[in-house]
């Protein structure tokens, strides 16, 4: 009689071919300045903005059960800083960097009053920290209100040159961002977060500091928002502040996560690059593409509450991104 055997592994089949395709998708990307030029470059740039958006509003809401509608204080915030650091002569590619940091710093400062409110009020307490960043930023003589400024530092560098490099430091951002996504959600404070998001109260009740692990995901989600943020600015080299603090790009991220599927990494990826084809076949219809994007939106709550990654992950053998651990029963 043979006797079960259980196999405890992170990654099976199904982990594998995700990673091989991501890693192919990113050999992709980083060869588009060669094959498609400046106008491809552009286009990789917004996909991968648009990624690391999804990614970081699905971890405040399907990691940390932080539903917030003024992500845009730290993605306006990070483009502002950006233009400032390269005014007062930074290069602007170490602004960029440097706005990730103060985006981080930003949303550390920002928890430790804005955690202490609950469901709806921390949802519009977000709202209007974003409207009051709004208004100060136009304050500032440099930006001249909502005419706005260009990021003109990036003309030291030919054309060619830093669209590829704009490009690069997209893609290195989101690796990164999707590397440490992974890791924390694979650590003690992953375990934690999971325990959060089923019961908060009960993971309060074993003794998970739920304001310490909310805060890592906060800071997590508002470098990472940041980041996006900065790249756009590099991408679009002009700044005005209505274009980065309004509630489109909030829209934007509701859409992708809920399309995309809330609570896992696979949903948000699949929910931007859903977003980004929609927007390049039929951005160029103006409103009757936004009431597209709203009836799309409606149809996945009625007829895929889940999203498109809650209705795929279940039929595929194992995780395509674990964050946790796969059992495997074999017999010997």
């Amino acid at each position: 009689m043979s006797t079960p055997s259980l196999t405890i592994t992170r990654s099976g089949p199904t982990a594998h071919v995700t990673m091989t395709l991501l890693a192919i998708a990113a050999v992709a990307i980083a060869v588009i300045p060669f094959v498609l030029g400046v106008a491809g470059s552009g286009r990789a740039v917004a996909l991968l903005v648009y990624i690391l958006l999804a990614l970081m509003w699905n971890a405040l809401a399907g990691f940390a059960g932080l539903v917030s509608i003024g992500q845009t204080l730290f993605f306006g915030f990070a483009a502002y800083t950006t233009i400032r650091l390269s005014d007062a002569g930074l290069d602007p590619f170490l602004a960029i960097l440097a706005s990730i940091g103060i985006g981080a710093a930003l949303g550390w400062v920002t928890s430790l009053f804005m955690l202490s409110l609950k469901d709806g009020e921390f949802a519009i307490g977000m709202w209007v920290l974003s409207s009051l960043a709004h208004l100060c930023v136009n304050l500032d003589p440099l930006i001249q209100g909502e005419t706005g400024i260009s990021l003109i530092q990036m003309n030291a560098y030919a054309l060619e040159t830093r669209s590829a490099l704009i490009l690069w430091l997209a893609l290195a951002v989101t690796i990164a961002v999707i590397a440490a996504m992974l890791l924390l959600l694979r650590s003690r404070t992953g375990a934690a977060i999971t325990a959060i998001r089923d019961d908060e109260l009960g993971a309060r009740s074993i003794g998970v500091d739920v304001l310490r692990t909310k805060r890592i995901v906060f800071v997590l989600a508002a470098a990472g928002t940041a980041a996006a943020g900065a790249l756009w600015l590099a991408s679009a080299s002009n700044f005005q502040p209505r274009a980065f603090f309004g509630v489109q790009w909030t829209a934007y991220m509701l859409f992708m996560v809920l399309v995309g599927g809330l609570g896992r990494i696979e949903g948000a990826i699949i929910g931007a690059v859903l977003f980004f084809a929609i927007e390049t076949w039929f951005g160029a219809y103006g409103a009757w593409y936004l009431v597209g994007l709203g009836a799309i939106a409606v149809l996945f709550a009625l007829l895929l509450p889940k999203g498109l990654w809650g209705w795929i992950g279940p039929r595929l053998p194992g995780e395509a991104i674990p964050t946790g651990y796969i059992i495997e029963k074999s017999d010997i």
